[in-house]
């Protein structure tokens, strides 16, 4: 799937119900769980929201409250749902063991922590700050991944294996950002400082910290296990334990 042909929801849809199909027509086993996720939904915000509702819901109960939430949420906020869809298409670009839409969808936790966290950060700026930490609170413990509401996400954001991931409160990630597992990103310390600015294009490797008031520059990389705590420029690569900047675009000379 190339850059150029990211879809609609509607013929995302469209896509996922015909792999489900295929599936269910291929392994009639897994087909009855199909038949439940996909199948038994009419549009792809129907779907997601059930999704997220059984990957948060401990129980009957939890389950449905998190995908009322979830519904409301794609209804009232049309955008939500789109940005979901680029999400999903992200992966299928980026990741070459992919093969399809539907994988990702079902079985890609990182996935579902981002668009549970989409829903989360709505609640979060209409002033329920209860009902957005308990979708931080359960996607954490159920996903691994805890990211703050009060956090700024851009769409097209690969959160890649997803385990160990925290994401603090205040923090802006650009569209177009890959962020592989335990990777930590927030403020340095306790004071009340501000928190890093990731850009555009950025990919943040396994195992990296990044804190403080910084900002890391659009296409900007961070190597696995490096600590960032001073600005990445446009397009350089840190690494380290402290970070040393390396790759960096040649500046083209002063006139």
């Amino acid at each position: 799937m190339a850059e150029a042909s990211i879809m609609a929801s509607d013929s995302l849809w469209h896509a996922i119900r015909g792999e489900a199909q295929r599936a269910a027509a291929a392994d009639p086993v897994f087909g009855a769980a199909l038949a439940g996720a996909i199948l038994a939904h009419d549009d792809f915000a129907a779907a997601l929201a059930d999704l997220i509702g059984r990957r948060l819901g401990g129980s009957a109960a939890a389950r449905a409250r998190f995908t009322a939430f979830t519904s409301d949420a794609f209804r009232e906020q049309p955008d939500l749902i789109e940005a979901a869809s680029r999400d999903l298409q992200t992966i299928a670009i980026r990741d070459p063991a992919v093969v399809g839409l539907l994988p990702p969808l079902l079985h890609f936790k990182g996935y579902v922590a981002l668009e549970a966290w989409r829903v989360s950060n709505r609640l979060w700026i209409r002033g329920h700050a209860d009902a957005a930490l308990l979708f931080q609170n359960e996607a954490s413990n159920a996903l691994q991944v805890s990211i703050h509401p009060a956090a700024r996400i851009g769409s097209s954001v690969y959160l890649d294996h997803a385990t160990g991931i925290v994401i603090g409160a205040n923090v802006v990630i650009g569209d177009d950002v890959t962020i592989l597992q335990n990777v930590s990103i927030g403020r340095r310390g306790e004071l009340p400082t501000r928190s890093p600015r990731i850009g555009r294009g950025v990919f943040i490797g396994a195992g990296a910290t990044v804190l403080g008031d910084i900002r890391v520059g659009d296409f900007a990389r961070i190597g696995a296990a490096s600590v960032v705590t001073s600005d990445v420029p446009d397009g350089c690569t840190a690494v380290g334990n402290p970070a040393r900047l390396t790759n960096c675009p040649a500046q083209a000379p002063a006139a």
